[in-house]
């Protein structure tokens, strides 16, 4: 350590613990900067992330949207994080809240944001075809600025919630059984519940100020015209597949139908 090398030539005789925690003592401190809590209106603003979870058979992405004013939470898994499987939850969120937010507050999503060059004075650069989507429901885009994760923390608390109060401790027969009970645990525990920062119930606050001012939903879904509809993926061994079995078809030479056809002559 330079310092303690450099005091021992001045005649320092102490230990380098004694020195560290002198310094510990003195070294000036930057102030904390103070968390200053972002509060959106009714209907503006809904934050929309994902969160890792593993699963007997497989790791999944839970798919997070929060609506800003209530706190209202929807959730439900997913086998991969792409931009089909983004627009597919956001819809199934519309269709839960009954309306569409204003805006919608994303991390730097690659199925969403391709670049963010706001740190060096540029522009958020969506990709297109969301930007579609976004257009098709009536939401504007909204990105996190990069290393600013205090921005989405309405979102990112739901996450912890979800893992230690749904996830923990609980057993789940498949895909199926995961988002059903997700469901459920929404519509009995964290919809109506107190709120640890409003001091309200998520769905008490939402029906009395925010269902109201939502975009109305559209007629049809969106339908891309470049995006591939994703395969549904494989749930658990438990599941039996509902299609008919394939039927075994016997390989023989050739000469063998020969002898067929000459025995029946």
């Amino acid at each position: 350590m330079r310092l303690l090398v450099e005091v021992r030539a001045a005649g320092y005789a102490g230990g380098l613990s004694q020195l560290q925690a002198y310094v510990r003592r003195v070294r000036p401190r930057p102030p904390v900067e103070p968390v200053v809590r972002f509060e959106t209106p009714p209907g503006h603003q809904a934050q929309v992330d994902f969160a890792e979870f593993r699963f007997p058979w497989g790791k999944r992405y839970a798919l997070l949207v929060v609506l800003g004013y209530s706190r209202l939470l929807w959730v439900q898994f997913y086998p991969r994080q792409t931009m089909a499987t983004v627009m597919r939850g956001l819809e199934a969120a519309f269709a839960y809240f009954g309306g569409v937010p204003h805006e919608l507050l994303f991390d730097q999503l690659k199925a969403v944001i391709q670049d963010d060059a706001r740190p060096s004075g540029g522009k958020v650069l969506e990709n297109p075809e969301f930007l579609r989507f976004a257009a098709h429901w009536g939401f504007t885009i909204r990105a996190c600025r990069p290393y600013r994760a205090k921005t989405k923390g309405k979102v990112e608390r739901p996450v912890h919630y979800l893992r230690h109060n749904f996830v923990y401790g609980r057993e789940f027969l498949g895909d199926a059984d995961l988002n059903a009970q997700a469901l459920d645990w929404l519509d009995g525990t964290a919809n109506t519940r107190v709120h640890g920062t409003t001091h309200e119930v998520p769905r008490v606050r939402f029906e009395r100020d925010e269902r109201a001012v939502l975009h109305p939903l559209v007629i049809r879904l969106y339908r891309s015209l470049i995006l591939a509809p994703e395969r549904a993926a494989r749930s658990t061994p438990l599941l039996v597949s509902l299609a008919p079995p394939a039927i075994a078809v016997e390989r023989r030479p050739l000469a063998a139908y020969a002898r067929l056809a000459e025995s029946v002559r």
